[in-house]
């Protein structure tokens, strides 16, 4: 669980930006937005093919 100690003279804005920088590198969000929905084995190869792909391009 991704959490953060208001430090001493920290303003409430300062807290939340430092709050959601953590989040976005822990990657938290981004893993509840691939969990949203089920995607089957052979759609993720399909995916991580065409992301290759890009890649290589």
């Amino acid at each position: 669980m991704t959490y953060v100690v208001l430090r001493e003279g920290e303003s409430q804005e300062q807290l939340i930006k430092r709050f959601r920088s953590v989040v976005e590198r822990s990657g938290i969000l981004r893993q509840a937005k691939e969990k949203r929905h089920f995607i089957s084995k052979q759609e993720r190869a399909r995916l991580k093919a065409r992301k290759a792909r890009r890649r290589r391009n």
